[in-house]
């Protein structure tokens, strides 16, 4: 699971009136005598009445309130009297009367005003939140051993039980990638939070030694042609090897980069050349296969050039891997990552598909727990209420998907024809995204509702999308 084409993510926090006192009476009202008093107020002001939440800034833009914040978090939620960091949120704030969205990308949290898919559906609020770990929401001195689904899932579990006072509406949670293995997880611990799930392209790898479904995947996506010219794109780099390291070298000197991490220039050279077919993939449409250079005729500088446009020379040096060392901790400690075998170069590879141990600077202790990924499998399958799972026809990381068992109840697995790694709703088939987003309004209490919140050019980009591959 390496690089991505970042989805967005943030989240936030909590309720509060003006004063203490009122704090005290909406909190002792019912739900609907809560909200009324807390319209008396500001929503900054009752924001930052929750203990533990400090203004970062806030952002302007029409229609809504935004503010970026921090909110205090324990280190260990299991001994939260040892310690505590602040986590990163944001709240694009539309109306207490409307749903609210808990969105997360599993990795950093944006701080431009953004909304996901879910929230335009439900034309609500939307609670932005920063995994655990990913700078700046990073305790200090870090203890690694606390980054993990569960405390983060408490993280999440949290601010929810602050905010629910405030927004007192239905709840959906929902992320791509990382950020619906997220939002999964934090189903699994906290089923009684939430009102529906939406997540994305979430990969689900139960056995971490058995990978054999990522090579079928590969061997079968898209036109044969494509693949093939490919595979010897990828041949061609690593042949061309000696030739072409000297250019990466050239390339590493004048960012000023390292690969001490890695180990040496010719591992994070091979690494980033055997993520090409996966990246591929993962991110181009099949249109872009008629971009894909002859490996016979290619020019040493084009083929570079290529390899850089799909997966990116610097995301195996020390300055692209820093800001993802906790998913790489957290692929070599309980999430698992693919090891694709890619018959077709042969014994051109000398280290084969690296492990994430090789991401990780060594100071951090990494010991992989195999059964977190399988309990959470089985609870899918056996508890699932309320879950919407969407991938991508041509996304590799579609191959290990979520499924759904006899005791999974108004949960559905849908796949969106001829996408890759951001596949969405609005890509499903026509009964599919009808389906899909009739169950979205009415987890979000909209029965019957199909307006959806007018699309917005800013408001409604893609986070991120960086010349980053194989990170889901």
């Amino acid at each position: 699971m390496r690089k991505a084409f970042r989805w967005l993510l943030s989240l936030v926090v909590l309720i509060g009136t003006v004063s203490a006192a009122g704090l005290s009476t909406a909190a002792a009202a019912g739900p609907a005598d809560a909200t009324a008093t807390a319209d008396t107020a500001d929503i900054k002001d009752r924001l930052l009445a929750v203990p533990g939440m400090s203004l970062v800034e806030e952002k302007p833009y029409t229609g809504y309130r935004y503010f970026v914040l921090n909110y205090t978090q324990p280190v260990d939620h299991r001994h939260p009297s040892k310690g505590t960091f602040q986590q990163r949120i944001t709240v694009l704030h539309k109306d207490v009367s409307r749903p609210t969205v808990m969105f997360t990308s599993g990795y950093n949290v944006s701080t431009t005003p953004s909304r996901s898919e879910p929230t335009r559906i439900v034309d609500g609020n939307q609670v932005s939140v920063e995994y655990r770990f990913f700078t700046p929401s990073r305790p200090q001195p870090a203890d690694w051993s606390k980054l993990d689904i569960w405390q983060a899932a408490s993280d999440q579990h949290r601010i929810y039980q602050a905010l629910k006072p405030l927004y007192g509406q239905n709840w959906l949670t929902t992320g791509g990638s990382k950020g619906g293995m997220t939002a999964t997880y934090y189903e699994r611990f906290y089923p009684r939070d939430m009102d529906g799930v939406v997540a994305y392209v979430a990969p689900n790898d139960v056995v971490n030694d058995e990978d054999s479904a990522y090579d079928r995947f590969l061997a079968n996506v898209g036109p044969k042609d494509c693949r093939v010219a490919l595979q010897k794109v990828q041949r061609e780099t690593l042949v061309r090897r000696t030739a072409l390291e000297e250019k990466y070298k050239e390339y590493l000197a004048a960012n000023n980069y390292t690969v001490n991490t890695v180990g040496s220039l010719d591992k994070a050279y091979e690494a980033t050349v055997l993520d090409l077919v996966w990246g591929f993939w993962q991110y181009q449409p099949e249109s872009a296969c008629a971009d894909v250079p002859d490996a016979g005729t290619v020019t040493d500088q084009a083929l570079f050039d290529y390899v850089d446009a799909v997966g990116g020379w610097s995301s195996y040096a020390d300055q692209g891997l820093t800001q993802y060392t906790p998913y790489y901790y957290q692929a070599g400690t309980q999430l698992g990552s693919p090891d694709i075998k890619q018959p077709w170069l042969g014994k051109l590879s000398r280290y084969g598909y690296q492990p994430p141990r090789n991401f990780v600077p060594k100071s951090i202790p990494m010991k992989f727990q195999p059964r977190v990924m399988r309990d959470v499998d089985t609870w899918v399958r056996h508890h699932a209420t309320r879950m919407l799972y969407v991938y991508g026809d041509n996304d590799p990381w579609g191959a290990e998907p979520f499924r759904l068992g006899a005791g999974a109840k108004d949960s559905y697995v849908l796949t969106a024809p001829h996408a890759n790694h951001g596949a969405n709703v609005a890509g499903l088939n026509a009964d599919d995204k009808a389906l899909a987003t009739e169950r979205i309004l009415a987890w979000a209490g909209l029965s019957g509702a199909t307006a959806k919140a007018p699309h917005d050019a800013k408001l409604d980009r893609v986070e991120g999308a960086r010349k980053f591959t194989l990170r889901p």
